[in-house]
């Protein structure tokens, strides 16, 4: 432990503390631009400029550590000025279009220059005319508005692995690329959007798709459908004041309708039809093997784009199980739609969710067409875009009723609700699962080892038959290669597969912290989040996906058995090496 002073207070803190989070231990807020507690800091910007007491030498407080009887000072009028000065000169280099900005109300850089009281820029405003890029169909790059805090390309390179985006030029012209300078639709880029997720600024962002919400709502003979996922529940409500975690679920069924939707589905329902495909995938292929093991989760958009281009070995340990969004899609207009007597090429199938991949994954390739009506899902929205909408319709949603969403395909169990966090789709995977070999119902539903925001998680379960499954789960897309290698390398050898099960998220802490989610996330936000989640399960009246009686209703009315014919047309889908550069 070290014994220092931060603007003369005293306090201890452990060796190798930043003097940045030395002063949080005393509540006083260092201004940062670059900083973000995801990202190794690398001092950057400069605005989080202090001094020794007694020295007029300054030092970035996110790179400098701690020392024995250090004295700190934090602010003072030099400080101050210096700090001021460095957000003019990044004002003087940034367009000042704020009310068109995609980040108005939302941006650090806009919050700074507002709590320095700046309301003239004293140098040349020099811009350097850089075009917008949206060749990419879930995010857009603003280079214009770059302000070279490289969070985004450490975010991309770093925690993901993907490489996308890169710094070019030098100077005044450096500039924010993706890689190789080629459009960023056409780069490695994998669509989840961490990178807008962790941008400052507008340099970065969704593309926005409310407008055709708002069309489809507005327009005749449109039967608008809507579906909200699982981490959607614990993450709007920050939109709107309340802390992360808070579950508004049933609030968001009544907002949903106020704006407009005449049906309000859960994404929730068909992650318990996902488990019962899946689960029934993994027995199969354990006990008649039916195909390669391990088997690896397939519910991350992100990760599907990721494993195509980059472990195309991997493809056929892949899970056909498309994801709850796109089975719910299909749901609706191939068997919800007959039911209800409306016309499927008449229904604009919404989804709400906290991924910008899923964008994207909407029209991934062909099988997203199952239904025979266009596209299964037609636009998927973000849960910032959603919150927008609620606030441009004028809808309080903290002081709305509780309605329900409408069956069959509303009601859910614990199970779903649960793969909005990493190791959800494992853990619920493992309630079915279980059931679906022994016959017998797990004692305790909850499996522990596999929560908790550890990259990697590994765990065996007992099926009391002889049978244990070794599973793990992997979040942060720059951890999968530990898992991935570890497979690949017993492959190769003739060895024994390490694993039978593995989930994978793109995101770090799951969809709780997508690239759609509120702005601001840390891992104490994807630990309120997921302890959100897990309410909500402990809350269900049913916490198994095989429980849930709107499930059984549907294959033994619509889709036959898990796995078969019917299921496999609609629920299922293919996979194909994809280039790293396309065109």
């Amino acid at each position: 432990m070290v014994n220092l002073k931060i603007n003369g207070i005293p306090l201890q803190v452990e060796e190798g503390t930043s003097i940045l989070n030395a002063a949080k231990k005393v509540n006083i807020k260092i201004p940062t631009l670059c900083y973000n507690p995801d990202l190794p800091p690398w001092a950057s910007c400069g605005i989080c400029i202090v001094r020794m007491e007694g020295s007029p030498k300054m030092v970035r407080a996110c790179t400098t550590p701690v020392a024995e009887n250090m004295s700190v000072v934090t602010h003072d009028s030099e400080i101050i000025a210096v700090r001021r000065t460095v957000v003019e000169l990044i004002l003087s280099n940034h367009p000042s279009d704020c009310l068109q900005c995609p980040r108005n109300g939302s941006c650090e850089l806009q919050t700074l220059a507002a709590e320095f009281g700046i309301r003239e820029v004293p140098y040349r405003k020099v811009l350097n005319g850089l075009p917008i890029d949206d060749s990419n169909p879930a995010i857009i790059l603003n280079p214009e508005k770059c302000i070279r805090c490289g969070r985004c390309v450490k975010v991309c390179q770093g925690m993901q692995n993907v490489w996308a985006l890169e710094f070019l030029g030098r100077g005044i012209k450096g500039r924010i690329a993706s890689a190789a300078d080629t459009p960023l639709g056409e780069s490695p880029c994998i669509k989840c959007g961490q990178c807008a997720a962790h941008c400052p600024v507008g340099a970065i962002y969704e593309r926005d798709d409310t407008v055709k919400v708002w069309a489809a709502l507005q327009t005749p003979g449109v039967y608008p459908v809507v579906q909200i996922a699982p981490a959607v529940r614990v993450a709007l409500a920050e939109e709107f004041g309340l802390k992360p975690g808070s579950l508004v679920t049933k609030q968001i069924y009544t907002a949903l309708r106020r704006l407009g939707f005449k049906t309000v589905f859960d994404t929730n329902f068909s992650a318990d039809l996902t488990i019962m495909e899946e689960g029934t995938e993994l027995v199969k292929r354990l006990t008649e093997k039916s195909g390669e093991i391990p088997l690896i989760t397939s519910c991350c958009p992100a990760w599907v784009d990721y494993m195509e281009k980059y472990y195309t070995d991997m493809i056929p340990n892949f899970s056909t199980a498309k994801s709850p969004q796109q089975m719910m899609g299909a749901m609706i207009k191939a068997y919800w739609a007959g039911k209800a007597g409306i016309d499927p090429d008449q229904i604009c199938s919404v989804s709400v969710m906290p991924c910008t991949a899923k964008k994207w994954e909407t029209k991934r390739n062909d099988d997203m067409k199952s239904a025979g009506h266009g596209y299964d899902v037609d636009i998927a929205i973000t849960t910032r875009e959603l919150a927008r909408m609620i606030k441009q319709a004028g809808i309080d949603i903290l002081q709305l009723p509780e309605e329900e969403a409408d069956n069959p395909l509303g009601p859910y169990t614990g199970a779903g609700t649960i793969f909005g966090a990493t190791g959800g789709v494992m853990e619920a995977a493992v309630r079915s699962a279980y059931f679906l070999v022994t016959q017998k119902e797990l004692g305790d539903v909850n499996f522990l080892p596999v929560r908790g925001l550890e990259g990697v998680k590994e765990a065996e379960v007992d099926f009391h038959n002889g049978t244990k499954i070794r599973i793990a789960v992997a979040h942060q897309m720059g951890n999968i290669a530990a898992v991935l290698d570890r497979i690949r390398a017993a492959k190769q050898a003739g060895k024994e597969t390490p694993y039978h099960f593995v989930e994978v998220m793109a995101c770090r802490g799951g969809c709780v912290a997508g690239g759609g989610q509120p702005y601001g996330c840390t891992d104490e936000i994807r630990a309120q989040r997921a302890a959100g989640l897990y309410q909500d399960d402990t809350q269900s009246t049913y916490r198994c996906s095989h429980h849930n009686p709107f499930i059984t209703q549907v294959y033994q009315e619509f889709l036959g058995a898990p796995n078969g014919h019917k299921a496999h047309e609609l629920l299922h889908t293919e996979y194909a090496p994809l280039p790293l550069y396309s065109k």
